[in-house]
């Protein structure tokens, strides 16, 4: 599916007026288009307000970062699926999904749990996320953190890294070739492990010819009517299964994961890792409820 980068309605100067030009289509398509949308003016004023040079400054001489590849590998091995819990308060499908939401106690209870690692929404105009959040789990769990945001411009990577960030989320469907292989250099520059994440077999088709890519999620999640089907991991793993075990590529399913039936299904057909919010963010105690979902 083709995400659109910006609304088509150019700006026309006539005199020292600005005028929008209404074009055909001019709304977002999805709700991913919309969100890609809004973070174009969000990125630009980030950055009139903090420039891409003085992150660049800040992020010499940071702490290395912790594996967060190499930790879901060593958890794999140990007890199949490695599980990324998500520190997630809201959704645009669903709304506020944990009312008393404290992102430091929901992380120390997701690494009480037994998670391997931890995602982090960053967004705060649609999951009512925030980098301060990860900035602050950051100092509190010593588990690898995933920043959840929608990554446009590598100016979103070295706020990531600042934050605390030990990988980030590369979303293929909002992303050129040319972007995916980039924005992995730069992880990789930064010390970050990259997540790219595929809905569709033509996205992964597209992925599995990234530069340095050894993380792919499957998201479960249709884009168009965000209705969820984890045969989506099931056909994707059924045609590229092989070629992953050859390449020791690490897969991770991601949406509908509910029930241990649910698990299940996705590690059956190969995935080696699973990433888990709304199912855990719902219980009282989320770190207690790993075990039931793992099966445990």
């Amino acid at each position: 599916m083709k995400i659109r980068r910006r609304p088509p309605n150019p700006s026309v100067s006539v005199a020292s007026f600005q005028y929008q030009i209404k074009m055909p289509d001019s709304e977002p398509r999805n709700i991913l288009e919309k969100i890609v949308w809004h973070k174009e003016t969000e990125v630009a004023r980030m950055r009139e307000a903090v420039p891409l040079q003085k992150l660049q400054e800040q992020v010499q001489g940071l702490p290395a970062t912790k594996g967060f590849i190499w930790t879901l590998r060593q958890q794999a091995e140990k007890q199949s699926p490695a599980i990324i819990t998500e520190v997630k308060k809201a959704s645009p499908s669903k709304g506020v999904i944990r009312a008393d939401f404290d992102p430091v106690e929901i992380a120390r209870s997701y690494e009480e749990g037994g998670a391997a690692c931890l995602s982090v929404l960053t967004d705060s105009e649609f999951f009512q996320g925030s980098f301060d959040y990860l900035a602050q789990i950051r100092k509190a769990v010593d588990l690898p953190l995933l920043c959840k945001e929608f990554i446009i411009y590598p100016y979103q990577i070295y706020k990531a890294r600042l934050a605390g960030a030990d990988a980030i989320l590369l979303i293929a469907a909002i992303l050129s070739d040319k972007d995916l292989n980039y924005f992995v250099k730069i992880a990789k520059v930064l010390g970050l492990d990259a997540l790219v994440e595929t809905h569709t077999v033509e996205e992964f088709e597209r992925v599995l010819k990234v530069d340095g890519i050894e993380l792919i999620g499957i998201n479960n999640r249709n884009l168009e009517d965000f209705s969820v089907s984890l045969g989506t991991t099931e056909q994707i793993m059924a045609i590229y299964g092989e070629q992953l075990e050859q390449r020791n590529l690490l897969i991770v399913s991601e949406s509908g994961l509910h029930t241990a039936s649910d698990v299940k299904t996705v590690t059956d057909a190969g995935a080696k890792a699973i990433l888990v919010g709304e199912a855990l963010m719902k219980q009282p105690e989320p770190g207690k409820a790993i075990a039931p979902l793992l099966g445990r």
